[in-house]
């Protein structure tokens, strides 16, 4: 999303001459005289909104971070209903919802009613919503804005009360895990971190620590799942390592730091953390097959290096028999390197007649 541009600077139609009587949406022309009744939202073409039912003003928007709550219907082309909401309450600009919602009720005026027509690919995407949504299937939402407030104060929140808000926002980091839309599942866990990782003003049981922490580890893991997924490997292994402070016998940050190390070519640090994982479950197919694949890898690897070794030093075959290579391997090494460790070995002399003078 930070990608997008504002939204409050987007495309908004001019306000019609007051002393025009005509209907808000129908008071501003494009070049070819025809009515701007749809707000192309994005620039894009693909999220549109239309004002049915004017609101109370422009200062009446609701802003970012606040709780809102909508009247919602959702219908697909034919007009079919798939969803209805009379009061749907969520975060405005934590991405609760699907991004048309998130993106176009920070639009609506207070009391506003609005047709958005949205591609799926802010709704549910390719992988649709089984059973009533098909895959890439736009969605058209009539939105009434009713309420907008403050969100509640973190520090304020009981133990209950936070463990219910974070879970919330890690489950909506699943949903866009499943969808494959690693950005937004990213963001989610990271709200949840931080609602988890807030200051607090109220006393918690050690049960609702206990939650509170078993909430954090669900969150870890998962964002480095995700980060896993975009390449993202220090940050990964950072999640990784913070669940394993928790947790050192956690198996999935253990299989999981063991990929990362392994995506970086670090496999002889890669093995002992999934043999380790292994050991903890070793009827895990998964973790079997990973190992499997880095012990070839790191064995290749050290086959790679040793012909390597064998090259720099002048023996670049392995064949030959020492009768052959007699003449040749003391004198192979070049003499700047004989040099330089002769100048070693009599500075260290040097050094050590120095130390026994001064005692």
């Amino acid at each position: 999303l930070s990608e997008l541009p504002p939204l409050e600077d987007v495309g908004r139609p001019p306000a019609p001459p007051r002393e025009d009587a005509q209907p808000p949406e129908q008071g501003a022309g494009d070049s070819a005289g025809e009515p701007q009744e749809w707000l192309d939202v994005l620039g894009n073409g693909l999220l549109k909104k239309k004002t049915l039912v004017p609101g109370q003003g422009v200062d009446s928007r609701p802003r970012k971070g606040q709780d809102v709550t909508i009247r919602l219907k959702a219908t697909l082309e034919d007009g079919t209903v798939v969803e209805e909401d009379p009061a749907l309450t969520f975060t405005l600009g934590d991405c609760d919802v699907l991004q048309a919602l998130d993106l176009c009720v920070q639009l609506l005026e207070m009391g506003e009613t609005a047709l958005i027509v949205s591609d799926a690919k802010y709704c549910y995407g390719a992988q649709g919503r089984s059973p009533d949504i098909p895959p890439n299937t736009s969605l058209t939402l009539e939105v009434e804005l009713l309420a907008a407030r403050d969100a509640p104060d973190l520090e304020l929140l009981s133990g209950k009360e936070k463990i219910q808000l974070a879970n919330r926002k890690r489950e909506r980091g699943n949903f866009f895990y499943q969808q494959a839309d690693y950005v937004l599942a990213i963001n989610s866990y990271d709200i949840a971190l931080r609602i988890v990782g807030s200051s607090s003003k109220v006393d918690f049981s050690p049960d609702e620590e206990a939650e509170l922490l078993d909430v954090k580890v669900k969150c870890l893991n998962n964002l480095a799942a995700s980060q896993l997924k975009l390449d993202h490997f220090k940050a990964a292994l950072k999640s990784c390592n913070l669940v394993l402070e928790h947790q050192p016998g956690n198996i999935k940050a253990l299989f999981r730091k063991g990929k990362v190390l392994a995506q970086q070519g670090e496999y002889r640090e890669a093995i002992p953390i999934l043999k380790a994982a292994l050991k903890l479950e070793p009827s895990n197919k998964t973790i079997h097959a990973e190992l499997s694949k880095l012990v070839k890898k790191h064995a290749d690897q050290r086959n790679v290096e040793t012909e390597m070794y064998r090259k720099m030093l002048g023996n670049p075959s392995a064949a030959g028999t020492p009768g052959k290579c007699k003449d040749k391997l003391p004198w192979s090494i070049p003499w700047k390197w004989l040099f330089g460790a002769t100048a070693i070995a009599l500075g260290g002399v040097a050094l050590s007649v120095v130390i026994a003078a001064r005692n």
